[in-house]
């Protein structure tokens, strides 16, 4: 079973910047695709970004340009720098892995707690 823990969420103002990081720990498979993805009071989860396990990186529209994922394999860590942050852009962020490096949206099994990232205009 894989464990995920998220970091670096916060308050910051439009056009600021936050990375989160994502470790993950337990019964990591070789290969993996990861994703995080955010949801909003009263809005449905949406995918942000999702890196698959070759480093082929995907992002949401709302974000291109503006987020990149980058993933440390020895430190089991996967990381979202998100600069030009807007107010839309605030809701609690998780990541999430897939095992079976799928990378589709319904592959992902494991599920960290979330990070709250709260972004002011």
């Amino acid at each position: 079973q894989v464990q995920l823990v998220e970091s670096g969420g916060g308050s910051v103002e439009a056009g600021g910047s936050l990375t989160l990081s994502c470790v993950r720990s337990g019964n990591t498979p070789i290969r993996y695709c990861m994703g995080w993805f955010r949801q909003a009071p009263g809005k449905t989860r949406e995918r942000v970004a999702r890196i698959s396990d070759g480093g082929r990186t995907e992002y949401a529209d709302s974000v291109r340009g503006r987020f990149t994922l980058s993933q440390d394999k020895a430190k089991n860590t996967f990381y979202l720098q998100m600069n030009r942050l807007k107010p839309e852009d605030s809701a609690r962020y998780y990541c999430a892995a897939d095992p079976r490096n799928l990378c589709l949206d319904s592959a992902f099994k494991s599920w960290g707690q979330g990070t709250q990232v709260t972004v002011s205009s």
